[in-house]
Protein backbone atom coordinates (compact mmCIF):
# COMPACT_ATOMS: atom_id res chain seq x y z
CA UNK A 1 0.00 0.00 0.00
CA UNK A 2 1.74 3.68 -1.05
CA UNK A 3 -0.58 6.34 0.38
CA UNK A 4 -0.56 9.87 0.25
CA UNK A 5 -2.17 11.63 3.28
CA UNK A 6 -2.94 15.21 2.58
CA UNK A 7 -4.25 17.50 4.53
CA UNK A 8 -4.12 18.31 8.43
CA UNK A 9 -0.71 17.63 10.25
CA UNK A 10 -0.51 19.47 14.17
CA UNK A 11 1.74 18.89 16.90
CA UNK A 12 0.11 17.68 19.85
CA UNK A 13 1.48 18.44 23.71
CA UNK A 14 -0.16 16.44 26.07
CA UNK A 15 -0.17 17.05 29.53
CA UNK A 16 -1.15 13.77 31.83
CA UNK A 17 -2.12 14.41 35.53
CA UNK A 18 -4.07 17.52 35.09
CA UNK A 19 -6.79 18.44 38.35
CA UNK A 20 -7.50 22.41 37.54
CA UNK A 21 -6.23 25.03 35.75
CA UNK A 22 -3.85 27.00 38.76
CA UNK A 23 -4.94 30.22 39.72
CA UNK A 24 -3.43 33.51 38.69
CA UNK A 25 0.68 32.93 38.40
CA UNK A 26 0.69 29.24 40.40
CA UNK A 27 2.27 26.43 38.79
CA UNK A 28 1.23 22.73 39.17
CA UNK A 29 3.03 19.51 38.89
CA UNK A 30 2.17 16.91 36.39
CA UNK A 31 2.78 13.36 35.55
CA UNK A 32 3.80 13.79 31.41
CA UNK A 33 4.17 16.37 29.27
CA UNK A 34 4.48 14.74 25.79
CA UNK A 35 4.52 15.96 22.26
CA UNK A 36 3.24 13.67 19.33
CA UNK A 37 2.45 13.89 15.51
CA UNK A 38 -1.28 14.63 14.82
CA UNK A 39 -4.12 15.66 12.91
CA UNK A 40 -6.49 13.83 10.42
CA UNK A 41 -3.80 13.45 7.88
CA UNK A 42 -0.55 13.22 10.11
CA UNK A 43 -1.69 10.58 13.03
CA UNK A 44 -3.01 8.75 10.22
CA UNK A 45 0.14 8.79 8.02
CA UNK A 46 2.16 7.78 11.32
CA UNK A 47 -0.45 4.87 11.91
CA UNK A 48 -0.44 3.52 8.48
CA UNK A 49 3.34 3.61 8.77
CA UNK A 50 3.33 1.73 12.26
CA UNK A 51 1.13 -0.78 10.35
CA UNK A 52 3.63 -1.29 7.46
CA UNK A 53 2.32 1.30 4.59
CA UNK A 54 4.39 3.50 2.38
CA UNK A 55 3.34 6.42 3.57
CA UNK A 56 4.02 10.31 2.24
CA UNK A 57 2.76 13.25 4.19
CA UNK A 58 1.52 16.41 2.00
CA UNK A 59 0.38 20.02 3.60
CA UNK A 60 2.05 23.19 5.18
CA UNK A 61 3.73 23.30 8.50
CA UNK A 62 5.56 26.70 9.68
CA UNK A 63 9.27 26.80 9.71
CA UNK A 64 9.58 27.09 13.60
CA UNK A 65 10.70 25.29 15.84
CA UNK A 66 7.44 23.22 16.05
CA UNK A 67 7.37 22.16 12.44
CA UNK A 68 11.16 21.01 13.01
CA UNK A 69 9.99 18.49 15.60
CA UNK A 70 6.67 16.96 13.86
CA UNK A 71 9.07 16.65 10.74
CA UNK A 72 11.18 14.94 12.88
CA UNK A 73 8.46 12.72 14.33
CA UNK A 74 6.98 12.09 11.47
CA UNK A 75 10.69 10.82 10.07
CA UNK A 76 11.36 8.47 12.49
CA UNK A 77 8.85 6.64 11.74
CA UNK A 78 9.43 6.49 7.75
CA UNK A 79 7.56 8.60 6.58
CA UNK A 80 8.14 10.92 3.26
CA UNK A 81 7.77 14.36 4.75
CA UNK A 82 8.74 15.96 1.48
CA UNK A 83 5.58 16.94 0.57
CA UNK A 84 5.34 19.05 3.67
CA UNK A 85 5.51 22.43 2.60
CA UNK A 86 6.78 25.30 4.77
CA UNK A 87 5.20 28.91 5.40
CA UNK A 88 7.63 31.48 7.15
CA UNK A 89 4.36 34.15 7.72
CA UNK A 90 2.23 31.05 9.72
CA UNK A 91 3.42 28.92 12.45
CA UNK A 92 2.69 24.66 12.31
CA UNK A 93 -0.34 24.05 13.63
CA UNK A 94 -0.34 22.74 16.96
CA UNK A 95 -2.55 22.01 20.10
CA UNK A 96 -1.73 21.23 23.90
CA UNK A 97 -4.13 19.02 25.49
CA UNK A 98 -4.86 18.60 29.00
CA UNK A 99 -5.60 14.83 30.06
CA UNK A 100 -7.67 14.94 33.43
CA UNK A 101 -7.65 12.21 35.91
CA UNK A 102 -11.57 10.75 34.67
CA UNK A 103 -9.81 10.94 31.01
CA UNK A 104 -11.53 14.31 29.80
CA UNK A 105 -9.41 16.29 27.49
CA UNK A 106 -10.14 19.76 26.45
CA UNK A 107 -7.73 21.34 24.01
CA UNK A 108 -6.02 24.86 22.78
CA UNK A 109 -5.70 24.51 19.03
CA UNK A 110 -3.94 27.08 17.05
CA UNK A 111 -4.83 26.08 13.33
CA UNK A 112 -1.93 28.02 12.23
CA UNK A 113 -0.66 26.65 8.59
CA UNK A 114 -2.87 24.16 8.13
CA UNK A 115 -5.22 27.42 7.24
CA UNK A 116 -2.90 28.49 4.34
CA UNK A 117 -2.53 25.07 2.50
CA UNK A 118 -3.84 24.94 -0.73
CA UNK A 119 -3.88 22.89 -3.99
CA UNK A 120 -0.91 24.87 -5.69
CA UNK A 121 0.97 23.56 -2.56
CA UNK A 122 0.43 20.00 -3.41
CA UNK A 123 3.25 18.78 -6.62
CA UNK A 124 1.19 16.32 -7.97
CA UNK A 125 3.75 14.52 -9.95
CA UNK A 126 5.39 13.27 -6.61
CA UNK A 127 2.33 11.40 -6.10
CA UNK A 128 2.83 8.85 -9.26
CA UNK A 129 2.49 5.20 -8.48
CA UNK A 130 -0.15 6.15 -5.02
CA UNK A 131 -2.29 3.77 -4.51
CA UNK A 132 -4.25 5.21 -2.23
CA UNK A 133 -4.92 9.52 -1.61
CA UNK A 134 -6.55 9.73 2.31
CA UNK A 135 -7.64 13.52 2.72
CA UNK A 136 -7.84 14.85 6.33
CA UNK A 137 -9.69 18.58 7.05
CA UNK A 138 -11.35 18.73 3.38
CA UNK A 139 -13.11 21.83 4.89
CA UNK A 140 -9.55 23.37 5.28
CA UNK A 141 -8.96 23.35 1.41
CA UNK A 142 -13.35 24.05 0.47
CA UNK A 143 -15.46 21.54 -1.33
CA UNK A 144 -14.82 22.52 -4.88
CA UNK A 145 -10.98 21.95 -4.43
CA UNK A 146 -11.01 19.31 -2.31
CA UNK A 147 -13.54 17.77 -4.62
CA UNK A 148 -10.92 18.58 -7.08
CA UNK A 149 -7.99 16.96 -6.25
CA UNK A 150 -10.36 13.70 -5.08
CA UNK A 151 -11.44 13.48 -8.71
CA UNK A 152 -8.31 13.88 -10.27
CA UNK A 153 -7.02 10.86 -7.56
CA UNK A 154 -9.81 8.57 -9.32
CA UNK A 155 -8.23 9.62 -12.31
CA UNK A 156 -4.88 8.64 -11.82
CA UNK A 157 -6.69 4.62 -10.07
CA UNK A 158 -6.23 5.64 -6.79
CA UNK A 159 -8.66 5.11 -4.14
CA UNK A 160 -9.92 7.90 -1.79
CA UNK A 161 -10.92 8.31 1.64
CA UNK A 162 -11.65 11.94 3.30
CA UNK A 163 -12.09 12.46 7.31
CA UNK A 164 -13.33 16.09 8.65
CA UNK A 165 -11.56 17.36 11.23
CA UNK A 166 -14.36 20.19 12.78
CA UNK A 167 -17.12 19.37 14.52
CA UNK A 168 -20.30 18.05 12.07
CA UNK A 169 -23.28 20.60 11.14
CA UNK A 170 -24.91 21.28 8.28
CA UNK A 171 -22.96 24.19 7.01
CA UNK A 172 -20.33 22.41 6.75
CA UNK A 173 -21.36 19.60 5.10
CA UNK A 174 -22.60 22.26 2.60
CA UNK A 175 -19.32 23.44 2.34
CA UNK A 176 -17.51 19.93 1.57
CA UNK A 177 -20.18 18.63 -0.11
CA UNK A 178 -18.79 18.89 -3.79
CA UNK A 179 -15.89 16.21 -2.16
CA UNK A 180 -18.25 13.80 -1.55
CA UNK A 181 -19.42 12.51 -5.00
CA UNK A 182 -15.42 11.31 -5.70
CA UNK A 183 -14.95 10.03 -1.93
CA UNK A 184 -14.71 6.22 -1.97
CA UNK A 185 -14.72 6.11 2.10
CA UNK A 186 -15.97 9.01 4.51
CA UNK A 187 -14.47 8.36 8.20
CA UNK A 188 -16.64 10.64 10.61
CA UNK A 189 -17.85 10.17 14.01
CA UNK A 190 -21.02 9.73 15.46
CA UNK A 191 -21.39 13.53 16.46
CA UNK A 192 -20.61 14.48 12.76
CA UNK A 193 -22.74 12.42 11.28
CA UNK A 194 -25.42 13.35 13.32
CA UNK A 195 -24.23 17.19 12.83
CA UNK A 196 -24.17 16.63 9.36
CA UNK A 197 -27.77 15.42 8.62
CA UNK A 198 -30.22 15.95 11.59
CA UNK A 199 -30.52 12.72 12.29
CA UNK A 200 -30.19 10.80 15.37
CA UNK A 201 -30.36 7.33 14.25
CA UNK A 202 -26.33 6.96 12.63
CA UNK A 203 -27.52 4.15 9.71
CA UNK A 204 -29.90 6.68 8.24
CA UNK A 205 -27.60 9.93 8.70
CA UNK A 206 -25.05 7.47 7.23
CA UNK A 207 -27.32 6.27 4.68
CA UNK A 208 -27.99 10.61 3.73
CA UNK A 209 -24.04 10.71 3.06
CA UNK A 210 -24.64 7.73 0.65
CA UNK A 211 -27.35 9.43 -1.37
CA UNK A 212 -24.22 12.55 -1.79
CA UNK A 213 -22.16 10.74 -3.28
CA UNK A 214 -20.08 8.65 -0.87
CA UNK A 215 -19.04 5.26 -1.40
CA UNK A 216 -19.03 3.63 2.02
CA UNK A 217 -19.57 5.39 5.70
CA UNK A 218 -17.57 4.02 8.43
CA UNK A 219 -18.80 5.95 11.44
CA UNK A 220 -16.56 5.81 14.66
CA UNK A 221 -18.70 5.64 18.25
CA UNK A 222 -16.31 5.62 20.87
CA UNK A 223 -16.63 2.93 23.47
CA UNK A 224 -19.49 1.83 20.87
CA UNK A 225 -16.86 0.41 18.02
CA UNK A 226 -17.55 1.32 14.57
CA UNK A 227 -20.76 1.37 12.17
CA UNK A 228 -20.23 0.59 8.29
CA UNK A 229 -23.04 1.69 6.15
CA UNK A 230 -23.23 0.31 2.20
CA UNK A 231 -25.70 0.46 -0.01
CA UNK A 232 -25.96 -2.97 0.78
CA UNK A 233 -25.66 -3.39 4.23
CA UNK A 234 -25.38 -1.93 7.52
CA UNK A 235 -22.84 -3.75 10.11
CA UNK A 236 -21.74 -3.18 13.42
CA UNK A 237 -18.67 -3.50 14.83
CA UNK A 238 -17.93 -3.65 18.19
CA UNK A 239 -14.94 -1.67 20.15
CA UNK A 240 -11.86 -3.88 21.40
CA UNK A 241 -12.44 -3.56 25.42
CA UNK A 242 -9.80 -2.85 27.37
CA UNK A 243 -9.04 -3.53 30.95
CA UNK A 244 -9.34 -1.88 34.29
CA UNK A 245 -6.67 0.73 34.18
CA UNK A 246 -5.82 0.34 30.60
CA UNK A 247 -7.14 3.19 29.08
CA UNK A 248 -4.83 6.74 28.83
CA UNK A 249 -5.69 9.11 26.46
CA UNK A 250 -8.76 8.99 23.10
CA UNK A 251 -6.71 11.74 22.08
CA UNK A 252 -5.93 9.57 18.26
CA UNK A 253 -7.87 7.13 18.17
CA UNK A 254 -10.33 8.27 15.41
CA UNK A 255 -7.43 8.70 13.51
CA UNK A 256 -6.00 5.60 14.13
CA UNK A 257 -9.28 3.98 13.37
CA UNK A 258 -8.76 5.61 9.86
CA UNK A 259 -5.50 4.06 9.52
CA UNK A 260 -6.35 0.56 10.79
CA UNK A 261 -9.50 0.50 8.36
CA UNK A 262 -7.68 2.23 4.84
CA UNK A 263 -4.86 -0.42 6.34
CA UNK A 264 -7.25 -3.69 5.86
CA UNK A 265 -8.53 -2.38 2.61
CA UNK A 266 -5.39 -2.64 1.39
CA UNK A 267 -4.95 -6.14 2.31
CA UNK A 268 -7.92 -6.94 0.58
CA UNK A 269 -10.79 -7.03 3.59
CA UNK A 270 -14.57 -5.93 3.36
CA UNK A 271 -15.02 -2.78 4.67
CA UNK A 272 -16.84 -4.84 7.69
CA UNK A 273 -13.21 -6.29 8.43
CA UNK A 274 -12.07 -3.54 7.56
CA UNK A 275 -13.75 -1.84 10.09
CA UNK A 276 -12.29 -4.53 12.81
CA UNK A 277 -9.01 -3.81 11.94
CA UNK A 278 -9.49 -0.29 12.98
CA UNK A 279 -10.97 -1.17 16.17
CA UNK A 280 -8.05 -3.00 17.15
CA UNK A 281 -5.70 -0.13 15.88
CA UNK A 282 -7.08 2.29 18.07
CA UNK A 283 -7.44 0.30 21.36
CA UNK A 284 -3.70 0.26 20.72
CA UNK A 285 -3.56 3.66 20.67
CA UNK A 286 -6.27 4.27 23.69
CA UNK A 287 -3.42 2.52 26.01
CA UNK A 288 -0.76 5.24 25.56
CA UNK A 289 -0.08 9.03 25.50
CA UNK A 290 -0.22 9.96 21.73
CA UNK A 291 -0.52 7.75 18.45
CA UNK A 292 3.25 7.31 18.53
CA UNK A 293 3.40 5.79 21.96
CA UNK A 294 3.60 2.05 22.34
CA UNK A 295 4.99 -0.70 20.28
CA UNK A 296 2.10 -1.88 17.97
CA UNK A 297 2.80 -3.14 14.43
CA UNK A 298 0.41 -4.93 12.00
CA UNK A 299 0.76 -8.15 13.26
CA UNK A 300 0.40 -7.20 17.16
CA UNK A 301 -3.03 -5.64 15.69
CA UNK A 302 -4.55 -8.25 13.53
CA UNK A 303 -3.86 -10.55 16.15
CA UNK A 304 -6.16 -8.19 18.68
CA UNK A 305 -8.82 -7.84 16.15
CA UNK A 306 -8.93 -11.37 15.34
Amino acid sequence: MKVACVGVHVLDTHVIGIESIPEGSDGQLVETIRPSAAGTAGGTALVLARLGADVASYGAIGTDAVGDLLLTLLAREGIDTAGLVRKAEHQTSSSVIPVRPNGDRPAWHCIGANGAFALDDLDRTTLAATTHLHLGGPEFLGGPAAGELLAWAREQGMTTSVDVLAPGDTDLLAWIADALPHTDYLLPNDEQVRGFTGHDDLATGAQALLAMGVGCVAVTRGAQGALVVTTDAVVEVPAVALGEGELVDTTGCGDAFSAGFLRGLSLGRAPSDASRLGCATASQVARGLGTDAGDYSLPTVEAVAG
